[in-house]
């Protein structure tokens, strides 16, 4: 598995496009936080990055993607899958392989983030934070990206052409993220559905565990999610 993992990582970092999507994510975060003056955080007057968590999940619906695409949709069009299949390796194994690689990716694009709690203690008045409430904020972060990296890892598995994974994957992202939220909004669902529905999205979960509280709840809706992509990648495998 560790083979796989270490494979994915050095070809997705042998050129610039590795670097590109984290240093992607870097920029338009920085550029909404500290320049534009609709989302700027010097503009909200709370030494929070509440911006930053709400613009994040919008970045990895389209980021994610990006990175998973070509996952395994370019070992199906390449023929290397049935090379792949040689090794003394299970199909759970490799998708762990690939699904650690994307997860290490994404902790390396979030972890120079923490730049911005110096930046908002440094700034703040009375030179303290909501510490609580920012934990709850990252780990509900790296949960809902985990969930996308293995949503993205299945739509890859479903195809052989890297763009059409891409298009699946970012829209999966996105009614999954804030499709239910929107539909409980409904006028038809105004008699007490319209909570259920919208427990059902990850946006009410991530906006759950942002508060500062761990709820095994939210924690269980996310792994059970993360499961179900990955044994639906397996099973495509399987097929193929």
């Amino acid at each position: 598995m560790w083979s796989i993992c270490k494979k994915e990582l050095n070809q997705f970092f042998s050129n610039l496009t590795g670097y590109m999507a984290i240093i992607f994510f870097l920029l338009i975060n920085g550029v909404f936080l500290f320049v534009l003056n609709d989302s700027s955080i010097f503009e909200f007057g709370y030494a929070a990055l509440d911006k930053f968590f709400e613009l994040a999940p919008w970045i990895f619906i389209f980021l994610l993607p990006a990175i998973t695409m070509r996952s395994l949709s370019d070992e199906f069009k390449a023929g290397t899958f049935e090379i792949l299949k040689t090794k003394p390796l299970s199909s759970w194994q490799i998708v762990f392989g690939k699904y650690c690689s994307i997860l290490i990716v994404l902790i390396l694009a979030i972890l120079p983030t923490v730049i911005y709690i110096i930046t908002i203690k440094a700034l703040s008045a009375q030179g303290g934070i909501d510490a609580g409430g920012i934990l709850g904020s990252y780990i509900g972060l790296l949960l809902l990206a985990a969930v996308f990296a293995a949503i993205g890892l299945f739509c890859s598995g479903v195809t052989n052409n890297a763009v059409v994974a891409f298009l699946i994957s970012a829209f999966s992202c996105l009614v999954l993220y804030f499709g239910f939220n929107a539909v409980s909004k409904l006028a038809f669902f105004t008699n007490g559905l319209d909570y259920y529905i919208e427990m059902l999205g990850i946006d009410f979960h991530y906006r759950s565990t942002s508060r500062g509280v761990l709820d095994t709840r939210d924690l269980i809706y996310f792994m059970s999610l993360i499961f179900v992509f990955l044994l639906g990648t397996v099973k495509n495998l399987h097929k193929k």
